[in-house]
């Protein structure tokens, strides 16, 4: 008799066991990072943060729907490994002629990244690329700035954010 209990405490512990664990996401920032890039690439003027599970969509769309949708996307890559999206995308619904002049750019952007001392820019080809540092509560701002300069697209992927 006291066998089949041990037995029976022994199966439904293990079965407690291996349903904890398998519920629980071990996916890195990054692995994380590239799903969700790929659920949202038909949106290139957005880019896709990770960090510990949390994503941040930065860039554009053109209708609030649209807005609704990438994030929703973002959510569905991984619904165990995706912990909460902040959503930081802009509406855009005036279309835009892009700007490919990168001497205009390179102007543009010097005169604007003055009150951004920590961050480094760098334009080719219509592409601002950020590198350095900045506080989380400045990165909106930078962002929608760079963009009212309509480039091609603003990789902000090299910045590190505080």
């Amino acid at each position: 008799m006291n066998f089949k209990k041990f037995l029976t405490i022994a199966l439904v512990s293990g079965t407690l066991i291996s349903g904890t664990i398998a519920c629980k996401s071990n996916i890195s920032d990054a692995d994380l990072k590239a799903k969700v890039e790929t659920a949202i690439q038909s949106n290139p003027n957005v880019e896709v943060d990770v960090k510990d599970g949390v994503v941040t969509l930065n860039g554009t769309a053109s209708s609030e729907d649209e807005k609704i949708q990438i994030e929703n996307a973002a959510k569905a890559a991984d619904s165990k490994g995706v912990k909460s999206v902040q959503n930081n995308i802009v509406v855009n619904t005036i279309p835009v002629e892009i700007n490919t002049d990168d001497a205009d750019l390179t102007a543009k952007v010097a005169e604007f990244t003055k009150d951004f001392p920590t961050v480094q820019t760098s334009i080719a080809d219509g592409v601002i690329t950020v590198t350095g540092e900045l506080e989380q509560a400045r990165v909106q701002a930078l962002k929608m700035g760079l963009d009212a300069f309509n480039p091609k697209k603003v990789d902000m992927s090299g910045l590190t954010v505080k």
